[in-house]
């Protein structure tokens, strides 16, 4: 079960001094656990449809170089929505023919590169597509480098879930041509029809916060509008859909809920002529591939009760979970605690809050969370990390990227190895080390130091 692994992995990054006094933050990613999401995605579409499907991961949710190549090997492709998004899928590895380029705001210099590397890219808007009539004619003329495949991204305007900033398909949505505006329907077939390049809708309802029915109509909707689009073509112009990603994740326990198989089986009967084998697909899953495989652990350095409330003092807090600290009700963090040698603590619940080390009053993980009364040197693990957390990094106080380490967990025969020796049933990889001091004097102008005395 993906719960033992995690506690395999607690223990075994205590006994490996991964998690000690001079590291006392770092990230774990389950690569096992990765792998299994992948399968089941795939798994999820093929079950309902023998039409092509790229999957192309959400770069947003884990930018980390070894995450992409590991999915790239697991068959998945990337969705990036920034240059530096697309210059990690690059590094690894991650085919042109496989990339999807998102952005609501491209510059020519960005377009003229995405056509010139042959990744896919959506246009957000009208504007967008009018740089583009300035740029695809030159290329379509040029037999070495033949035009990528183009989309246009379509807000179904729907309405929002529970989490507003979240919500990409309500009436204002800063996303792609509104599909219910005066007029829209209208002007989205004249400037498919104009442009014999322009082969693809792209729509991304939302994400988490966003119940599955929503989610569901967004792609109905774009899929109706892409048969009326080739109806009055009298051809199949548009090809393929790019129907985004977006499914929630289950943040209360280790369930994998909602599933991809469940999604994939809803959008069947929402929209079966999406998968009768004449449009490709897209899919841009993120957050549901890997939240569940990354945990964030920290030594608790002090245990004080202020007010005749318990706080344990950690080293992970805003800097690693920036949304759950400014936005706790939507996005809360299971916290499981451990103890000095990283073994499940055992003990009667008792009310505390799990405060980070950064310098203002709400930098808390959890409040008034019960669980076994901490103590300094005991482990705090906060679970469902692997999107958004430790990959995505807010500088506040200049605290410092922590070290994130994949695992693999042997099997049952291999358990008499010490965990100690990096032989045993746990092993460890590097993703990405832990930031220096220097680096971020770097990062912080160290070399300009002078600038304004001048």
């Amino acid at each position: 079960m993906a719960s033992d692994r995690r506690d395999q992995a607690v223990h075994a990054a205590v006994a490996q001094g991964l998690l000690s006094e001079e590291q006392p933050v770092v990230a774990l990613l389950d690569a096992g656990g990765i792998r299994a999401s992948a399968t089941a995605l795939r798994e999820a579409f093929a079950a309902v449809t023998d039409a092509p499907v790229l999957h192309a991961f959400a770069v947003k949710a884990a930018p980390l170089v070894p995450v992409l190549a590991l999915l790239r090997a697991e068959g998945l492709g990337a969705e990036a929505a920034s240059p530096g998004e697309l210059a990690l899928a690059r590094a690894a590895g991650v085919p042109a023919a496989h990339t999807v380029l998102d952005s609501p705001a491209k510059t020519l210099g960005e377009l003229r590169e995405a056509l010139a590397l042959g990744v896919a890219l959506n246009a957000d808007n009208l504007q967008e597509l009018a740089r583009l009539d300035t740029l695809v004619p030159r290329q379509a003329n040029d037999p070495g480098s033949p035009v990528p495949p183009i989309g246009l991204r379509i807000n179904p305007q729907l309405g929002a879930g529970s989490i507003g900033a979240l919500s990409t398909a309500t009436a204002t949505s800063k996303f792609g041509v509104g599909l219910r505006d005066e007029g829209a329907r209208d002007r989205i077939a004249e400037a498919v029809l104009d442009r014999p390049w322009l082969t693809r809708l792209h729509t991304h309802t939302g994400s988490q916060g966003i119940p599955l029915p929503l989610m569901a109509q967004g792609v109905r909707a774009v899929w109706e509008l892409a048969e009326e689009i080739n109806a009055a073509a009298g051809r199949r112009r548009i090809d393929t859909l790019d129907i985004g990603g977006g499914l929630p994740v289950n943040f209360a326990s280790d369930e994998h809920t909602p599933s991809f198989a469940a999604y994939a089986r809803l959008l069947k009967e929402e929209a079966p002529g999406l998968f009768d084998g004449g449009y490709g697909l897209v899919t841009e899953f993120g957050r549901a591939l890997l939240a569940k495989h990354g945990t964030i652990l920290s030594r608790v350095e002090y245990a004080k009760t202020t007010g005749g409330r318990p706080i344990a003092v950690t080293h992970a807090g805003v800097q690693v979970a920036t949304r759950t600290v400014y936005d706790p009700e939507s996005w809360p963090l299971r916290i499981r605690a451990y103890d000095a040698e990283g073994r499940p603590k055992p003990g009667p619940a008792v009310e505390q809050d799990i405060a980070g080390p950064a310098c203002f009053a709400g930098d808390l993980l959890a409040e008034a969370r019960p669980l076994p009364l901490l103590e300094p040197g005991d482990v705090i693990a906060a679970l469902d990390t692997g999107a958004y957390y430790f990959s995505s990094p807010y500088g506040y106080n200049s605290l410092p990227r922590p070290a994130v380490h994949g695992f693999t967990t042997a099997s049952a025969s291999a358990a008499s190895a010490a965990d100690g020796d990096g032989d045993g049933p746990v092993r460890f990889t590097t993703v990405r080390r832990a930031q220096r001091p220097d680096e971020i004097v770097a990062e912080s102008g160290g070399a300009y130091a002078g600038a304004l005395l001048r």
